[in-house]
């Protein structure tokens, strides 16, 4: 990555962490909202103890960033661990003060700011933390439903903030909250776990052996240019919503003007892993 890229992408990711300690303390906090994932069980926690809901996100993040810097590619790490401190020094300097009086307003738009954040952080590279590591690591090894075990995580921290502060309706506006960040994370990356990539380039053969380090499995489909009738061949890989920050940022340093269509995944059947 050349210098001005990774200014770019620090530049991004300090936009996208602002984005989210922005909903964090001028909306979802002020409301006792919760997020979904580890920010949520931050968030919990800081309602449960009085303690600094920047320095618990961080806390909770940190194993999990230690993990997917042996698990995974250390520029992945990298810029996610740039992404979880800019967010907790911001966390922790911002004021809490609530721009919405409504819960209903915060719960929208405080989703709606994370969800930006996170997507635009997933979008260049890196991540907010969280279940987003953990997925990536998850999705490299075997097939997990990954969309379902979110769910369940976040219905379990919707549940203890129920039991524990017996506002049941301010756990459904924190289900809203997380709701609207999935919808906005989708819109800014992409909506299926799965998709699949089809690449033209000039130099298939030399692009294919930097994808095959990839733990993805990669086709070579034979092809005719329509315009040239010229004989090509087209790579086409599966690859998961967690790592097409890396095929992308692979694909662009090897072969920028390669062609490449990506389309989302609906189902696989069989193990689409590097055997």
């Amino acid at each position: 990555m050349n210098a001005a890229r990774r200014v770019w992408t620090a530049l991004v990711m300090t936009c996208a962490a602002a984005l989210i300690a922005f909903g964090f303390n001028f909306l979802l906090i002020p409301h006792r909202l919760l997020s979904g994932g580890v920010s949520g069980v931050s968030m919990l926690l800081s309602y449960a103890t009085g303690l600094d809901t920047g320095i618990l996100y961080f806390a909770l993040n940190l194993p999990i960033l230690i993990w997917g810097w042996f698990a995974l590619g250390h520029a992945f790490i990298a810029w996610s661990i740039y992404a979880v401190a800019v967010t907790s020094f911001l966390i922790r300097i911002a004021p809490v003060h609530s721009l919405a009086a409504d819960p209903i307003l915060a719960a929208v738009f405080g989703g709606v700011a994370f969800g930006i954040g996170a997507g635009l952080a997933l979008r260049y590279g890196g991540s907010s933390g969280g279940i987003d590591i953990i997925a990536t690591i998850v999705t490299r090894h075997r097939e997990v439903p990954i969309g379902m075990l979110l769910f369940l995580m976040n219905m379990s921290i919707v549940l203890l903030q129920a039991l524990m502060s017996e506002d049941w309706e301010g756990a459904m506006y924190s289900l809203l909250s997380m709701y609207v960040s999935g919808k906005a994370i989708d819109m800014i990356h992409i909506r299926q776990l799965k998709v699949t990539a089809f690449i033209i380039s000039c130099d298939p053969y030399r692009l294919l052996e930097k994808l095959r380090r990839l733990p993805r499995g990669v086709s070579i489909v034979p092809i005719k240019g329509g315009y040239t009738g010229e004989d090509k061949v087209m790579l086409m890989t599966v690859t998961t919503r967690y790592e097409l920050s890396t095929l992308r940022a692979m694909i662009r340093k090897h072969d920028p003007k390669a062609f490449v269509n990506i389309v989302e995944t609906v189902s696989v059947m069989g193990d689409f892993r590097k055997v």
